[in-house]
């Protein structure tokens, strides 16, 4: 087991006039810049890789212009309900075209825009999916490959690296766990209390409700459909959809289940996890501690940023500088 370290990294200034995590996490969502003016938006050239199920993922990919031979290659896994789109995404689009890196973003299953095959839909346990997704770009990529996971795409990649333990070392050369809530009971609990169930909870049931009945249009009798139709929180939507459809006995199996926090010692590759210690999703109680990591996890945990946010800069702000961090901390860990 390993201690905290401190990344050789710039620690993220205070935004005085953006206070709070809930501030942080929902203005550099909708209104902060994700890249320098005058600089334009990505263009994505999008794959559709087939899976041994009979189902698919959509991939968009951004080689970097004019970039060297054996560039390296980044995946960045989105969030919960995320996309290309995401603002997170966006902004590390910029920062990995500035370095050269070529750039993937798998789209779990339902997250492109189109409704998948299967009777399933993806999920924060889904450590072999994403390790047939990262398998194959270690395929493709000829120099070193980097991984990114973000919110429950970082949960699911930490889980992933935790239990291949040594053999992710013949995968990537070092991973980022951005704002992942690695406690998945307590993460789950605080989306349900208070401001969070109005804000962020409904939110997301938003889009996972719609999609939902859209599955089970396609399932007849998949799940209790009024169940779902009944969910508030999240925690009575994995009751009624997730857990069931995936095979787990309820909300709290699956989260427990899936949770990363408990393999982190046995992470072998170069990883850095942040969390906010603001964040809003993330209780700071259920943040982990030195000794449950390894001695390849850099734990960074600053007191501000919310949840994917990290803000900085003169109004409106940006959220270049979390993209900008974890790109240099990845290069440095790889040597580069």
């Amino acid at each position: 087991m390993g201690e905290v370290r401190r990344p050789a990294l710039q620690a993220f200034a205070p935004v005085r006039w953006l206070p709070g995590g809930h501030a942080q996490t929902i203005w550099p969502a909708l209104y902060a810049r994700q890249r320098p003016a005058g600089h334009a938006p990505p263009v994505w050239t999008w794959e559709r890789w087939e899976t041994a199920d009979g189902d698919f993922i959509d991939v968009a990919l951004r080689e970097a212009p004019q970039a060297r031979s054996g560039a390296p290659w980044l995946v960045l896994f989105h969030g919960l309900e995320g996309s290309a789109s995401s603002h997170y995404v966006q902004a590390m689009a910029y920062v990995a075209g500035q370095r050269g890196w070529h750039l993937a973003v798998p789209h779990f299953r339902g997250c492109s825009g189109q409704i998948n095959h299967a009777p399933r839909a993806y999920h924060c346990a889904d450590s072999d999916e994403l390790d047939w997704m990262l398998r194959r770009m270690r395929a493709r990529a000829s120099g070193p490959l980097y991984a990114m996971g973000v919110s429950l795409g970082g949960n699911v990649l930490a889980r992933w690296a935790g239990l291949q333990e040594s053999a992710a070392r013949g995968v990537v050369q070092a991973l980022a766990v951005v704002s992942a809530p690695l406690d998945l009971v307590a993460g789950g609990m605080a989306l349900g209390r208070g401001l969070n169930r109005h804000l962020y909870a409904r939110m997301f049931l938003r889009t996972l409700v719609p999609k939902a009945l859209a599955k089970w249009r396609q399932f007849p009798g998949l799940f209790d459909r009024e169940a779902v139709l009944r969910a508030r929180d999240l925690h009575a939507f994995d009751d009624a959809f997730t857990a069931p459809v995936h095979g787990f006995r309820d909300a709290m199996d699956y989260w427990r289940q899936a949770s990363a926090r408990p393999l982190l010692g046995g992470i072998a590759v170069p990883a850095l996890v942040l969390n906010a210690l603001d964040d809003p999703f993330v209780p700071a109680a259920s943040l982990p501690a030195a000794h449950e990591a390894s001695a390849r996890v850099t734990l960074w945990q600053p007191p501000q940023g919310g949840h994917v946010g990290f803000a900085q800069g003169r109004w409106p702000g940006h959220v270049m500088a979390m993209p900008q961090a974890v790109a240099r901390w990845l290069a440095h860990s790889d040597g580069e």
